[in-house]
């Protein structure tokens, strides 16, 4: 089994949020009053019925003030509720807090895949604005901050907040308070990541009011939306990817551009070829497809068997799984734009617009192709900006044995993470976003736009936020920002250390190593440097962080 996402994290837990605090209101109210007396106080019968029918935890405490009998003492009994209340409130967001506190040290240590991994988890969440949802939301957030045990940053789940205006993205909005939280939490534990809900490839999908129209990502890029198959289930639960396989396309860019000299590149070429492995991919896909459709809902017993999958709930244990997997996605992967440009054109997509017209070109290309069988085969296919971590190293050794050393494409140890900027080239956050974010619209099946900051963040948060703003404002789908992450393991301190701890001052090698590797989120990035002001991550002094120092 692959990669698990939960799309609606805080909506799915916030119910279990609410029956906690019924749980522990009445539990207050029976400890504050003695039985025996409580029936002559209030009627207990009334009062349950009261607190089980109510949807919300901030109800109108009056609602309980009306069950006291006129000829009681009002105002102590209305001030000993009020203490019940609070009381009440007080320990759910305590059990919450313990729950997903939990839940982090789970995801990081139960193992899975034969005992070689923990399981690859993503949660997607922040647009609950109900007071159980926010409760769920700021909890997690929580405990993603505190970290593990002596304060090591988790690695799992992936953390994912949904940034979305009228929701959380404005100062007036009701979650905006959850967006800041999330950013001063990024700026220590590098997750949660963020998900562009305003985009317009993910607000076309966006219906006010209904959650599971919010488009959601797994891992570090996959996004499934879009059902061909069946319009009237383009949702985001219960779905996913069955399988993707990715097209090397520096090599289709070595054969058509630097084989044949600088100036001679055959694009007819290029795109009969691209074309046709397309068309290859997608045989492997669909003969994939029909392997997985053999198998029953018996093989599956938690996906299929308890319903999780969009329609498994309508099969029975004997039945096969074709037309339930017919809701998942078909997936053709993306790598090593980049080196394609350079072997095509000379210059990759972040040092030339012409190279850039070309990258999307031709990944414009491989879309419509997907969109093509889309619509012959009334399946999903879609087009991914393949993470790579592994193949990214794999392609570029096999291409460097078959065409030798090529400055720039293949003297070097893995190919550039599918449409990203070269991670050597220098430029701004501002310019790197302007170029990646209209493949992201391209890209239907999965991307994320990668912006790494080079200094103590976790003294400024805003800088967090900035970022976020940038990404939402150039039409990102979803972002990531990441920068160095050190600990030492003694004292517990995390954050930029080099030699020596500034807490405790034990210099590396002293009992024992510091742990002085960033935890990075993916397998390419770019490295940025934010502004030479001397106390621009000093926590004594305010700042604020302006766009501009962000583009230098």
């Amino acid at each position: 089994m692959g990669g698990q996402a939960i799309p609606l994290f805080d909506y799915y837990m916030a119910p279990g949020v609410l029956q906690t605090f019924k749980k522990h209101l009445k539990q207050q109210i029976f400890a504050m009053f003695d039985y025996e007396d409580i029936k002559d106080l209030l009627n207990v019968d009334k009062m349950d019925k009261l607190i089980s029918s109510q949807k919300h935890m901030d109800f109108d405490k009056h609602l309980l003030y009306v069950l006291i009998p006129k000829a009681a003492d009002q105002e102590r009994l209305k001030k000993n509720l009020d203490k019940c209340y609070n009381r009440a409130i007080a320990l759910t967001d305590r059990d919450t807090y313990q729950a997903m506190e939990a839940l982090v040290a789970n995801l990081n240590t139960m193992h899975s895949r034969c005992g070689a991994q923990v399981p690859f988890s993503s949660l997607n969440y922040g647009t609950d604005t109900s007071p159980e949802g926010r409760m769920v939301i700021k909890n997690l957030l929580l405990a993603e901050e505190a970290g593990l045990g002596d304060g090591e940053t988790p690695i799992f789940p992936i953390a994912i907040f949904k940034v979305k205006e009228g929701v959380n993205y404005n100062p007036t909005d009701p979650n905006y308070d959850m967006l800041q939280l999330a950013c001063r939490v990024t700026s220590l534990r590098l997750f949660p990541n963020f998900a562009f809900l305003d985009a317009p490839f993910n607000k076309v999908f966006y219906k006010d009011g209904v959650p599971d129209s919010e488009v959601g990502y797994m891992g570090c890029r996959t996004r499934v939306m879009a059902n061909v198959y069946n319009k009237r289930k383009e949702v985001i639960s219960g779905r996913g990817n069955l399988s993707f396989t990715t097209v090397n396309l520096p090599r289709l860019g070595i054969k058509y551009g630097i084989a044949l000299g600088a100036d001679k590149a055959d694009m007819d070429g290029f795109f009969k070829e691209l074309g046709e492995m397309c068309d290859l991919v997608k045989d492997q896909l669909l003969e994939r497809y029909k392997l997985q459709a053999k198998k029953k809902v018996k093989n599956f017993p938690f996906l299929m068997g308890a319903g999780v999958w969009q329609d498994s709930e309508k099969l029975n244990p004997e039945d096969t799984l074709e037309k339930v997997l017919k809701h998942g996605t078909l997936t053709i992967g993306v790598i090593g734009l980049s080196e394609c440009l350079i072997a095509l054109t000379g210059k990759h997509h972040g040092e030339s617009p012409i190279s850039q017209e070309l990258g999307l070109l031709i990944v414009k290309f491989m879309r419509e192709k997907c969109d093509s069988y889309c619509e012959k085969y009334k399946m999903n296919f879609s087009l991914i900006a393949t993470p790579a971590e592994g193949l990214s190293g794999r392609f570029i050794k096999i291409d460097r044995e078959r065409f030798g050393l090529i400055p720039r494409v293949t003297d070097k140890e893995y190919y550039t993470n599918s449409n990203h900027v070269d991670v050597k080239y220098s430029i701004s956050v501002k310019e790197k976003l302007a170029i990646e974010a209209p493949y992201h619209e391209l890209t239907n099946g999965g991307h994320i736009a990668y912006v790494e900051l080079d200094g103590l963040t976790a003294a400024n948060p805003e800088a967090i936020m900035q970022v976020v703003r940038m990404m939402h404002d150039a039409g990102i789908g979803y972002g990531a920002i990441n920068h160095p992450v050190d600990r030492d393991p003694v004292c517990g301190y995390t954050g930029i250390i080099g030699d020596v701890c500034p807490r405790c001052g034990r210099r590396d090698g002293e009992e024992v190593p510091l742990e002085l590797v960033a935890k990075y989120k993916g397998s390419i990035y770019h490295h940025y440097k934010i502004a030479d002001k001397p106390n621009l991550f000093d926590p004594t002094t305010p700042n604020t962080l302006d766009v501009s120092d962000l583009e230098k």
